[in-house]
């Protein structure tokens, strides 16, 4: 028998691969037998490039780039031929910052430009761009400043490409580097936000990341600044594309700068690792994530997972942290079973401190189900 385990990360208690490798245990404790696929899965976010490296076999790119403060961080991405796998968080993530420097309205996507740029340089022509965990409001002006463009304001002054100078400026000169217009670039991001508005970037996202109410409003007025001033120059109205208040509008920024094409993370990962290849011979599948829930089903691993399932007909099972939904929700998905590692009997503090052991136990109990259904 056949088995492809593929699972998302269990936050705070197991990185995908550890997950997969205790689903894979669980596993041959029922069917000693079987043969196992493993393929950790991510949807998008910050630590992607580490879930898939290692199907991808790509080569890791060291360089110093500008944080999100403009200070110097060291980041990296992945290049495999002539194909480069960009993580902004690397270069302009949150997680760069402590907890008192984040603050929205200064920060910038400069690094993760320069990360373009050094890609580009390198021969990559097809670049995938992965924009979860942002520090950044800024609508991409860094990555466009590193391409070659400038931003000025009334006064012909050169602003710098962060989120406050997004309502002053007034026009943009310069130019991309020449190798942007033959390179394909692919924004991976599971963020629907339009750029402004009530359910845009600033509104829904920046308060996380260090702006305060007024700051909000300030940046959300020069999103819609910089959407209506690219509307009226360039003839382009991304305000209301998916994806465009994504890691601060950066999402609208790749789709202006570097004319990219948005796509759901969870797609996007599958189809670079093959997936729809091992599961056709697959005679079952196993997904996992720590939450099980609604948000579950609007677009992460899981949901993308049991639509492939679904579409290969193949025995589908879920294991995961903990399960929101009810027994009656569960019946109307195309799932034979889902194991919780926190249940009745487990409390969440057990739960998160033998993940492993647990989730090797749950396992073997969901593999028995799906046996005889």
């Amino acid at each position: 028998m056949k088995i492809l385990i593929a699972t998302d990360k269990f936050k705070g208690s197991l990185t995908a691969l550890e997950a997969c490798n205790a689903v894979k245990e669980g596993i041959l404790k029922v069917i000693p037998s079987a043969q196992v696929d493993m393929l950790p899965l991510a949807d998008g976010g910050d630590g992607t490039l580490e879930t898939i490296e290692s199907k991808l076999h790509f080569k890791r790119i060291y360089l110093d780039v500008t944080g999100p403060l403009f200070r110097k961080v060291g980041a990296w991405y992945g290049l495999q031929d002539d194909t480069a796998y960009i993580e902004m968080a690397s270069a302009s993530g949150l997680l760069l910052l402590r907890e008192e420097e984040q603050h929205a309205p200064s920060a910038t996507t400069l690094g993760t430009g320069e990360m373009i740029v050094d890609a580009l340089h390198r021969g990559a022509r097809k670049i995938y761009l992965f924009v979860g965990g942002s520090a950044t409001n800024d609508c991409g002006l860094g990555v466009a400043q590193a391409l070659g463009y400038r931003f000025f304001d009334k006064n012909s002054n050169e602003l710098s490409p962060v989120g406050a100078s997004l309502e002053k400026i007034v026009s943009i000169g310069g130019k991309a580097n020449p190798d942007v217009a033959n390179t394909e670039f692919v924004l991976v991001t599971d963020v629907e936000n339009p750029l402004y508005g009530t359910n845009g970037a600033a509104h829904v996202f920046a308060r996380q990341k260090g702006a305060n109410q007024e700051e909000i409003k300030m940046l959300d007025r020069g999103l819609r600044h910089l959407s209506e001033l690219i509307k009226q120059e360039w003839k382009f109205d991304v305000a209301n594309i998916p994806g465009a208040g994504a890691a601060g509008g950066l999402g609208a920024g790749a789709m202006i700068f570097l004319n990219a094409k948005p796509q759901k993370g969870i797609t996007t990962i599958m189809e670079i690792l093959h997936f729809d290849q091992l599961l056709e011979g697959a005679d079952m599948l196993i997904s996992g994530e720590g939450k099980f829930d609604q948000q579950t089903l609007e677009g992460k691993v899981v949901k993308g997972t049991m639509e492939r399932a679904l579409q290969f007909k193949k025995l589908f099972g879920v294991v995961c942290g903990i399960c929101e939904l009810t027994s009656d929700e569960i019946k109307e998905l195309p799932v034979v079973a889902v194991e919780a590692i926190k249940n009745e009997e487990t409390s969440f503090e057990d739960a998160m401190q033998h993940a492993y052991t647990l989730l090797v136990t749950r396992t073997e109990q969901l593999v028995e189900k799906m046996l005889k259904s």
